[in-house]
């Protein structure tokens, strides 16, 4: 009997919020009308946003997804040994390039199912199809939605041992409380043991925060992308946004250790968005908050997840960029899950 083919081994699923869950055109409303307005990072990620993103993470500037992909590089192998687990589900999982190293990893040590988790249907069909191609043994069920929906559907289909993956710094672009949500929501969804690997950029200098964070001369995808989040309000919910009447930046604030990334308006704006029941005004100089990155504390990171239920079991940073993988693991006696090397912490400095 011959092997399926790599499209049968990829299936991409539209996952729907639970009733628990706040529904999206609420947190797009309740946000723009914070004081600064904001959007939820989710917002920018169409087709189109996905791909100004993949241009972002080869700008000369910016260094997060470089660092973390030599992490990945040099330990995806004891990072797949203390997971011991063939289920792997990654919120917000993009083009899934780096993740491909782990998965290369895993698969070397037992059969491998990928749950990708992700808003851009297209980026899930097109990452998952390269993933089956590369990776022989390897199945893709992708998760059409947002991280809430994602992680509703798996616990409803718990099938024994799962790990989960927040790559890309991803888990600094919410405010704390928002952090605690999700915090709560994976641990609701791992078993006892299972593993959750999360990266984070730690806190740095503010001049080489700003020059990650803005386009340098001759590019523009921090901009476009920025940009874009006005464009989706547009298409999505009728509002009237004109792109030129906005400034896109990104700027440093030490009191929070955050980049924020805004659009500062040219002028006063008045700005119906009939989808929402809302308009928005933003006086002159004043701004649009697109995105939050938190720079973290080493230690507070770790209370901050540990708070909810995991110990910290592994991490590796690199000492230059300041960047880390930090591998926490769901409290209680695993029933049939975790069986990585008993005790045993890693902690790796990369230079």
């Amino acid at each position: 009997m011959t092997a399926p083919g790599p499209a049968a081994r990829v299936r991409v699923l539209p996952v729907t919020d639970g009733g628990d869950t706040v529904p999206a055109e609420t947190v797009v409303r309740d946000q723009l009308q914070d004081i600064p307005p904001r959007l939820p990072p989710w917002l920018g990620y169409d087709d189109v946003g996905s791909r100004l993103f993949e241009q972002i993470t080869e700008l000369p500037t910016y260094h997060l997804t470089r660092v973390e992909r030599g992490l990945l590089e040099r330990h995806a192998p004891e990072i797949a040994e203390l997971l011991a687990c063939g289920r792997i589900a990654e919120l917000g999982s993009g083009s899934a390039k780096k993740t491909r190293l782990l998965l290369e990893s895993c698969l070397r040590l037992r059969e491998t199912a990928y749950l990708p988790i992700d808003v851009d249907r297209d980026i899930l069909c097109s990452s998952g199809t390269a993933l089956v191609e590369e990776l022989d043994g390897l199945e893709v069920t992708g998760l059409w939605g947002r991280y809430e929906a994602g992680l509703d559907w798996l616990r409803a289909n718990a099938r024994g041992p799962l790990a989960v993956l927040l790559l890309g710094s991803g888990f600094g672009n919410a405010t704390r409380g928002e952090r605690a949500g999700l915090l709560r929501e994976i641990a609701r969804t791992l078993p006892p043991g299972g593993g959750f690997l999360v990266s984070a950029d730690l806190d740095k200098d503010g001049e080489e925060l700003r020059a990650c964070y803005n386009d340098p001369p001759g590019y523009s995808a921090f901009a476009d992308f920025r940009l874009n989040y006005l464009t989706r309000l547009n298409d999505l919910y009728g509002a009237g946004f004109v792109l030129d009447d906005f400034v896109p930046r990104a700027y440093y604030n030490a009191a929070t250790s955050t980049v924020e990334g805004v659009l500062l308006a040219r002028s006063d704006q008045e700005v119906p968005v009939p989808g929402l029941g809302i308009t928005l005004r933003i006086p002159r100089g004043e701004s649009l908050n697109v995105g939050y990155s938190v720079k973290f504390d080493e230690g507070r990171l770790v209370d901050e997840v540990e708070a909810h239920g995991f110990d910290l079991r592994a991490r590796w940073l690199d000492d230059i960029a300041r960047y880390g993988l930090f591998l926490f693991r769901r409290r209680g006696e695993p029933t049939d899950a975790f069986t990585g090397p008993a005790g045993r912490t890693g902690t790796s400095r990369t230079r």
